[in-house]
């Protein structure tokens, strides 16, 4: 059901269409690729990451995906081959980077997709994990106990796990680092036999209530899975293939379909091209021209329409004129006096002793008083 194989040199591998197909890249092979520069008697873990591509492109091809956790962990290359790559061989870049030495060694893997016998199968069905990693999935000893358990309760005759993705490629989010949370893996299987009554549970009103309030379905095999498989039971999907063939068979051209409309014209090269000048033109010239009559009628309300001082005060009375301009020349007298007399400071503003210590308090005036703010007349003897 699956095609493991370890890393070589132009590897060549033969994957079934529709079938799982694993390949993994073992970093104690590549390890002799890199000189061992530790001192005599050390042992050599350098750091390795892998990089995978499709020979002439960036990345892989879309049905390839690539994981590796930490530079200390073999990467994985897993994904369902399509029919439609049946017979061309695809060829996939392996290049391994040596993280101490900055080293790299390259690989060819050449993946010669077959297609499978009485394929697709036409029962799959999809179970999600959730206390496994996709990594941890695609060891084969945890893959077979999983399609063990079920085949245990399906009972199906040929069994075939189909495709592995990851919760975070489906929208999931990474889980907290507490308690040894997983990710959860959703794991496809098909079979060649109706599904049995323990997985037909799922779509039963109770079960469906259960989940619609986020409850735990009551499911009666679920004992043979919980043992090394949590499974969430509201997230299977059971697909029957009959059932869509036979119906997409029995359509009948008639009402509500629309009729074929031949093949797609285009619009001839001889229409006329059309003249936008003149609509650049408006476009700019309008708005222009009413920004300009604006600009005209607030400058003339102001500067032709400004009063003046000579204007204000042909309209003031003389006596006032005269009252303003007397009062403007002795207030400038005043202060024009005020800055040049020269008298000594009030007898509060001098310092004083004292009377328990006899230190001298310093004058409560300050070195920027303004001597403008002092009484005219001295009131103290």
């Amino acid at each position: 059901y699956t095609i493991l194989s370890k890393v070589h040199s132009d590897r060549n591998v033969y994957p079934s269409a529709g079938v799982l197909f694993v390949h993994v890249l073992e970093r104690e092979y590549f390890k002799g690729e890199f000189p061992p520069y530790p001192k005599p008697g050390e042992i050599s873990n350098d750091p390795i990451t892998f990089n995978t591509n499709l020979m002439g492109y960036p990345d892989r091809p879309g049905w390839l995906r690539y994981i590796q956790r930490t530079p200390y962990s073999d990467g994985v290359l897993y994904g369902s081959p399509t029919v439609e790559n049946v017979g061309k061989p695809t060829i996939i870049e392996i290049t391994a980077y040596n993280r101490r030495t900055f080293e790299t060694a390259r690989h060819n893997l050449i993946i010669n997709i077959m297609s499978a016998e009485d394929f697709p199968l036409p029962y799959q069905a999809e179970f999600f994990i959730r206390n496994m990693n996709v990594e941890e999935m695609l060891a084969s000893e945890v893959l077979g106990d999983f399609l063990g358990a079920v085949k245990n309760v399906w009972q199906p005759e040929r069994l075939n796990a189909i495709n592995i993705t990851s919760a975070l490629d489906r929208g999931g989010r990474v889980p907290l680092p507490i308690n040894d949370m997983k990710e959860g893996v959703y794991v496809m299987v098909g079979a060649d036999v109706p599904f049995s009554s323990c997985l037909r549970e799922v779509e039963n009103p109770q079960n469906q209530l259960r989940c619609s309030q986020e409850m735990e379905p009551v499911i009666t095999c679920d004992k043979k899975f919980r043992t090394q498989f949590h499974i969430d039971w509201c997230k299977i999907s059971l697909v029957d293939n009959t059932k869509q063939v036979s119906t997409f068979q029995e359509v009948i051209r008639g009402e509500g379909i629309l009729p074929d409309g031949g093949e797609y014209k285009p619009p001839s090269d001889t229409l006329k091209s059309r003249d936008y000048y003149s609509d650049f033109l408006i476009t700019l010239s309008v708005p222009s021209a009413i920004a300009l009559v604006l600009f005209l009628i607030l400058a003339y309300i102001m500067c032709c329409r400004r009063e003046g001082v000579e204007k204000r005060n042909m309209q003031t009375p003389d006596i006032q004129l005269v009252h303003h301009s007397a009062i403007q020349k002795s207030t400038k007298e005043l202060r024009d006096m005020s800055k040049n007399r020269e008298i000594a400071w009030p007898l509060s503003t001098l310092p004083v002793f004292h009377p328990v210590t006899g230190e001298i308090v310093p004058a409560l005036h300050t070195d920027s008083y303004d001597n403008t703010s002092m009484p005219l007349m001295q009131t103290q003897q």
